[in-house]
């Protein structure tokens, strides 16, 4: 933490800056960032995506949760597609395949970890879509309607104005799709006397100096373009409060100044902090209304600084924040050997990165046209900007790709109209107390729930739960609910569609139901999507990506999945004893198998019913006491007469465990563990108190599909190949000398393609670059 007051530090400062320290070090900020492989889709295409885990504070890689919720979202914010990804070494890589159901519009791409489920949904990853159904309606605009409404917000430095105080005044107009307009404005008070003029600096992002007047009421005046005039409502000035004002002094220093109307004499407090690391901290004495602070720039991190001011009960008076523009980044070079290919040529790319760190990146390349058009949503704008902002930034690329007194002055526009606030001070104070509902998933993924009384359905507290799915991999997870009646596993190596059942031991627990709870977000974000509509001209275009994606798809092999690597050892690891049944007499009931075959288990009768007992290793020749623990692909089986009547010839395998199982908090004398061919349970009937449910596990990985047209058979061949996506590399590693080269080949699809790669060092450097290519001729 770097810590340099200007004239000596107080008490109170010291109070506000240790609070501030102790809500810093329990509120890890968690970034993910989402390398999507294009922003244009028809429905029945896929979505190939990167996902890079980043720390808030320090922008390096984020080896935190292990799972990423992925989720597509329409204009109503109903989730049209959900999938949980498996993060290692904190990236990881998936798809998203385009339901044929869906409607033509805009859709939101979001992601989330579970530890960031405690914030605001305005802090998830966020990346608008669009996405065409070419069998269904498609909007088009209409000529008789014109809308003319436009968002118009007026921003205060500080948080608000007071009378008789001069204040700098931030404004924003956009249009209905959100997209900042050129316009003339004004602000006019309750005689329409014009008191100040102005107009937007970029994006329809600009500002104004005013002093409110008291007795006075104002509006603010819109002109488009087209000459329409509308009014929108201004701030209401305070009789009193306080005014902050941030310019540069010099090159080297920032002038922050406190003006106030109505307060007393007191001494104010600043504190400003870079992504929640304390970088200055210093008190002034009020003096003729006013405080002046002077800041040392090199003393405040790179990107965005948050500065407040506070009163002597140390409560927040005003703030903003700051940017300071990023001195290192990854610069990330990509060269071809030509701009130009014909069809079905190969295209040989080298990229270099100016790091003495390895880098790791992904890469796209995809044809440009009226519809596909050049996405710059790149991780360097996204990671130093974007995250940390509320509401959309247009083209924010802008800001890191340009440079210059405009552009700086447009970045401070930006910083005057979206507030920084990832926390609210009251929840400062309350550290080091703050409770979290969702924690890290460290080592896998929770699968949450209640345990409640059947009939009175009040929560049922320290009850043993078990959690299973019938598989050939033998798993099985237990947990014991809380006072509230809660339920959590941690599962690992959980991938794909399962059905997973959920019990309590009914030989001592049989009344009770479950509940499980969908591990994706209830929240949204305030982040609103505009109605699509297509341009008429745009009929041509869309109908050849229609043909080409159904070609694709018939002619195309289909994208392998590849399930993960698991061991066949089932939880309990190695049995002491094994038995494949196929490889013995085969007989009639379990109970000959298990007296014939199995002498570690000795199976006795007891008031009617059967039970196992286990010989104990430890204690050689004598048994347990009590029935060990039984299973069935991994289902628990607390019924041994059940066991019994099962069919022998169902099961392939019988594992054995001859001493004490351990397994999470529990204690079993033994287990005995059968597998049938399918893992699929064969038929056997489950407790009915169990509950079974369907639950998607991990996303299998998916292969991209990239023929090579290496021979001439292969360049001669009559399958056709449209794709417009030409090639996806969520894996691309430069080598020691800082370069990596692939190669690529062009399809049937004649035009523009743009190469876009962005990517990440260990030591948080970010990078981007794109560039293009023509594909013309013939075969």
């Amino acid at each position: 933490m770097t810590f340099i007051p200007a004239l000596g530090v107080g008490q109170t400062e010291k109070v506000i800056q240790t609070q501030f320290t102790k809500y810093s070090s329990q509120t890890l900020q968690e970034k993910l960032f989402v390398h999507i492989d294009r922003p244009f889709y028809l429905v029945g295409e896929t979505i190939w995506f990167k996902v890079y885990a980043i720390d808030g504070a320090s922008h390096q890689p984020l080896d935190l949760s292990k799972v990423a919720y992925i989720e597509l979202l329409d204009r109503e914010n109903n989730a049209v597609v959900q999938t949980k990804l498996s993060l290692a070494d904190a990236k990881g890589n998936g798809t998203v395949v385009l339901p044929a159901s869906l409607n033509s519009g805009y859709y939101v791409l979001r992601a989330y970890t579970n530890w960031m489920k405690n914030f605001s949904a305005d802090y998830y990853f966020e990346k608008q879509l669009t996405i065409i159904n070419p069998f269904g309606y498609l909007p088009v605009p209409s000529k008789d309607k014109k809308d003319t409404g436009y968002d118009v917000q007026f921003f205060p430095e500080g948080g608000a104005l007071v009378e008789n105080v001069e204040s700098k005044v931030a404004f924003k107009v956009n249009n209905a799709e959100g997209k900042g307009i050129e316009c003339l404005g004004a602000v006019v008070n309750q005689m329409n006397d014009t008191i100040v003029r102005f107009s937007p600096l970029k994006f329809g992002i600009g500002n104004f100096v005013f002093t409110p007047i008291p007795g006075n009421t104002y509006r603010g005046i819109i002109k488009d373009q087209m000459g329409v005039v509308q009014s929108y409502p201004f701030p209401v000035a305070k009789p009193n409060g306080y005014v902050l004002r941030v310019s540069e002094s010099g090159d080297k220093q920032l002038q922050v100044l406190v003006s106030t109307a109505g307060v007393p004499l007191q001494k104010l407090y600043i504190l400003i902090h870079t992504r929640q690391i304390t970088k200055y901290v210093d008190s002034q004495l009020l003096t003729s209304g006013k405080a002046t602070f002077y800041v040392d720039k090199a003393t405040l991190g790179d990107g965005i600084s948050h500065i407040t001011i506070f009163d002597e009960e140390k409560r927040p008076v005003a703030e903003r924040i700051y940017f300071k523009r990023p001195t290192q980044k990854l610069a990330i070079e990509a060269s071809l050997d030509k701009k130009h290919y014909n069809i079905r040529e190969k295209i040989d790319l080298t990229i270099s990165t100016q790091s003495d760190l390895k880098a790791d990146l992904s890469l796209s390349v995809y044809l440009l046209d009226s519809l596909q058009t050049t996405d710059h949503n790149d991780i360097t704008s996204y990671t130093w900007l974007a995250s940390d902002l509320k509401g959309i930034i247009e083209s924010p690329q802008y800001y890191f790709e340009n440079d210059g007194l405009e552009v700086d002055q447009a970045m401070d526009n930006l910083m005057l109209t979206h507030g920084w606030s990832r926390f609210k001070w009251d929840e400062v104070w309350k550290a080091p107390k703050q409770d979290y509902t969702f924690v890290p998933e460290y080592g896998g993924h929770f699968i949450t729930g209640k345990v409640l009384h059947t009939k009175t359905g009040l929560p049922a507290k320290n009850m043993n739960v078990f959690l299973s799915a019938p598989d050939r991999y033998v798993q099985l997870f237990v947990a014991k609910s809380d006072s509230m009646g809660r339920i959590r596993f941690e599962v690992k190596n959980f991938s794909g569609a399962k059905d997973i059942v959920v019990q309590t031991d009914t030989r001592k627990d049989s009344t009770y139901r479950f509940e499980i709870n969908s591990p994706f977000s209830e929240k949204v974000s305030s982040h609103s999507l505009s109605f699509l509509t297509l341009d008429k001209n745009w009929q041509n275009q869309l109908l050849t990506h229609s043909i080409n994606m159904q070609t694709n798809s018939v002619f195309f092999p289909r994208k392998s999945v590849s399930s993960p690597i698991m061991d066949s050892l089932g939880f309990y690891g190695k049995p002491h004893e094994k038995y494949f049944l196929d490889a013995y007499t085969r007989f009639p009931t379990v109970e000959e198998v298990m007296r014939e075959y199995v002498p570690g288990v000795m199976v006795r009768k007891h008031k009617g019913k059967f039970h196992f007992y286990v010989f104990d290793r430890i204690r050689n020749t004598a048994p347990f006491d009590e029935d060990p623990l039984i299973l069935l692909d991994g289902i628990p089986v607390f019924d041994t007469d059940k066991i019994m009547g099962f069919d022998p010839l169902k099961i392939k395998k019988l594992e054995v465990i001859d001493g004490r199982y351990f397994l999470g908090h529990l204690m079993f004398k033994g287990l005995v563990s059968y597998s049938t061919y399918k893992g699929d349970l064969a038929g056997f009937e489950l407790d009915p108190h169990a509950l079974v449910q369907a639950y998607e596990g991990m996303q299998n990985k998916r292969e991209f599909y990239c023929p090579k047209y290496d021979t001439p058979a292969t360049r001669a061949s009559r399958l056709p190949d449209f794709r417009n996506l030409l090639y996806w590399n969520p894996e691309v590693h430069t080598e020691s000398d800082g370069k990596k080269k692939l190669d690529i080949y062009s399809s049937d699809q004649q035009g523009k393609y743009l190469v876009v790669i962005q990517g990440i060092t260990s030591d948080g450097k970010t990078g981007y670059t794109y560039t293009t290519f023509d594909v013309k001729g013939a075969l």
